[in-house]
């Protein structure tokens, strides 16, 4: 993997996450990160959405009109998760009704639109997939671990729903951590989903700033040392 590569992964997961740095699709990060699965169904709907849409983008770039570019993506996004709600309909359906509104709105994600717009109608295939790739994971980690942290303070548990993604025999990985009802309600509902994310983008910026002043006392100490 080349030094591109690396730097599209790097600013996918970390450095400009949608979820914890761009803040964009907020409206499905907040309402269906109630459990883990939840949270992974969507992002890998999303996921899928991001990197097909982009690789479609990508090989199009070329023969598409500037004026009328932003109607051709909404109309590849919009397609794409057409196929992914009517696949999720029939293979996932407990799932899918779970989710509900949110898998069609995908469509309205500013994430996957503006990847379209900003990077894959300007760049190769190979990058546009990679973007699409780093992108959608780091979108959908953040919807897992939100999801994770809100269901084991909430309800005690961890993947109790992973049947509804995997099937009957998934049951078996539920993991219980508190006695029944004796989770912390608040961080079910809306509230807890706002503090959850507030508290991950901060420990995030807390990291990237210890990391800046342990590299700053390096830098004032290494001359001194020689």
């Amino acid at each position: 993997m080349n030094a591109g590569s690396i730097e599209i992964w790097r600013q996918g997961l970390w450095d400009n996450n949608p979820g914890l740095v761009q803040l964009l699709g907020l409206c499905p990060l907040l309402a269906v990160t109630g459990t883990a699965v939840n949270g992974l169904g969507l992002g890998l709907a999303t996921l899928f959405v991001l990197v097909i849409s982009n690789l479609a983008v990508s090989a199009m770039r070329g023969i598409i009109s500037p004026e009328i570019r932003i109607p051709v993506f909404v109309l590849v996004i919009a397609t794409l998760v057409t196929v992914v709600d009517l696949v999720m309909q029939a293979w996932f359906s407990s799932l899918s009704r779970t989710l509900g509104i949110f898998i069609p709105l995908i469509v309205t994600n500013c994430t996957i639109l503006g990847r379209a717009e900003a990077f894959a109608s300007r760049r190769p295939v190979g990058d546009a997939l990679i973007d699409g790739l780093a992108q959608g994971t780091g979108f959908a980690a953040v919807l897992v671990v939100l999801g994770a942290a809100r269901e084991i303070v909430g309800h005690g548990t961890l993947m109790a729903d992973a049947h509804l993604l995997l099937g009957d025999w998934a049951r078996a990985l539920e993991i219980k951590f508190l006695p029944q009802q004796t989770g912390l309600l608040l961080a079910v509902l809306p509230p807890g989903a706002f503090i959850g994310l507030g508290l991950m983008v901060a420990a995030r910026n807390r990291m990237i700033r210890s990391r800046a002043v342990r590299a700053e006392a390096s830098a004032h100490t290494d001359p001194q040392t020689a």
